[in-house]
């Protein structure tokens, strides 16, 4: 069985015909997966066997194509594994890019979903940290404590299980989900949290309160640590800095409200759209401008805003030519342009050298900078405590049977976040 996909490459390249031009570039080249061949050397037919329970799933046949509701096989937990009950789940921007092709490491058939919460089933051999009933959030990114990178204060990207991850397989090269038929159905950013049960590492479960409400907390799982820890962890803003906030979708707003909660003085939201405005502002926003309305170069304007360019400016849009005008626009001298958004496949970001040599400074974000295991449950509980406010993103609910809508939401821009509730 192949199951195809593709990855990307990033190479730096100064082409002649921009003189000066910096430019980081991303290809996609093919990429096949023979189960055959993974590292575990996985026995296809083992797969087929031993299955523990049937649950219902939203599953990603191919892409471009609605998503499948249908009852699915699922193994119970192996070593340092641990079963579910999704109790919730946003539908994010990451599962429509995965879901309509565009994903260079897209891989189908699976079951997509990457921002859950809900409650410990069972656990399996050796897990220490989690017991049955405990509330739990997975993580896309999790966090062994023990790899590299974990132990690494500069970095929240842990790697002891990102080579299987990536191929949508548990961490000893296997997957869990199967159809009723036997054939393997493979995971998704190691949480599959449209499924109504799930096994996920116990690296990638982050342990909750349990008074926080499912349907809320699921936001945190990806978009809400992903905008406020863009804030608090990567750029670690100051009390009293000027900041221009790029795109006011879900993303953006979170990066408002930690802007807010690390004490900025200025916040400048930036979007075409001005039905946004309202939202931004209950958030923190100070300053909106709607780049269609202003004459003459946008860069000018906000560095006048600013008064001379803010101190940290944030890009939640995916747009490269939006990642060129956020660096510019942040100040000369000591600016920092943090870049949240995924850019299509192939995309390139670009900038004249000078920009950086006079102090200005790119950062790339990934889960907002959060040791997940550690930094999620804090996160909770600044939500339960009130310091950030998470119900009014929330603004469409539906079961599982009616996910497809979801999407139907977020193409039309109608929604923020739409969660389905099991």
């Amino acid at each position: 069985m192949i199951i195809t996909g593709g990855k990307q490459e990033q190479k730096w390249q100064k082409e002649s015909h921009h003189s000066g031009l910096l430019r980081l570039t991303y290809e996609s080249k093919p990429m096949a997966i023979d189960f055959s061949a993974t590292m575990r050397k996985v026995d296809l037919n083992a797969l087929k066997e031993d299955h523990n329970m049937r649950t219902r799933a939203a599953v990603a046949v191919e892409a471009g194509k609605p998503l499948e509701i249908m009852d699915v096989n699922l193994d119970g937990p192996r070593e340092g594994e641990v079963l579910v009950e999704m109790k919730a789940t946003g539908i994010c921007h990451t599962d429509e890019f995965t879901l309509s092709g565009a994903d260079p490491e897209g891989l189908f058939p699976a079951i997509l979903g990457h921002e859950g919460a809900g409650v410990v089933v069972d656990v399996g051999p050796g897990v220490t940290t989690l017991k049955k009933g405990d509330h739990v959030i997975p993580l896309y990114t999790p966090e062994c404590r023990e790899c590299e990178y974990c132990l690494n204060p500069k970095t929240n990207l842990c790697q002891s299980i990102r080579s299987t991850q990536g191929q949508g397989l548990m961490p000893d090269g296997t997957s869990r989900f199967s159809t009723l038929d036997g054939d393997p159905i493979l995971h998704y950013m190691g949480c599959s949290t449209f499924a109504n049960h799930s096994v996920v590492p116990e690296i990638a479960l982050a342990k909750v309160r349990e008074d926080a409400p499912f349907e809320k907390i699921c936001y945190i799982g990806c978009g809400v640590t992903t905008g406020i820890g863009a804030v608090i962890n990567t750029a670690k803003v100051e009390i009293g800095s000027r900041a221009i906030v790029f795109g006011l979708g879900g993303i953006g707003l979170n990066v408002i409200q930690g802007l807010r909660l690390a004490g900025a003085d200025q916040i400048v939201g930036v979007d075409i759209n001005p039905s946004k405005v309202e939202m931004a502002t209950r958030f923190g926003m100070t300053d909106f401008v709607n780049p269609t309305e202003v004459d003459g170069d946008l860069v000018a304007y906000l560095v006048a805003l600013t008064k001379g360019g803010a101190d940290y400016t944030f890009d939640a849009t995916g747009n490269v030519g939006v990642m060129r005008t956020a660096l510019e626009a942040a100040h000369k001298g000591w600016g920092e342009s943090i870049i949240i958004g995924v850019a299509p496949a192939g995309a390139e970001i670009s900038t004249r050298p000078f920009q950086l040599v006079t102090g200005r400074s790119w950062r790339g974000t990934a889960f907002g900078g959060a040791r997940g295991r550690t930094d999620v449950p804090k996160i909770v509980d600044w939500y339960m405590d009130g310091k950030i406010e998470i119900d009014p993103m929330i603004t469409h609910t539906m079961g599982l049977d009616d996910i497809n809508k979801g999407f139907d939401l977020m193409h039309s821009g109608e929604s923020i976040r739409s969660v389905v509730i099991y």
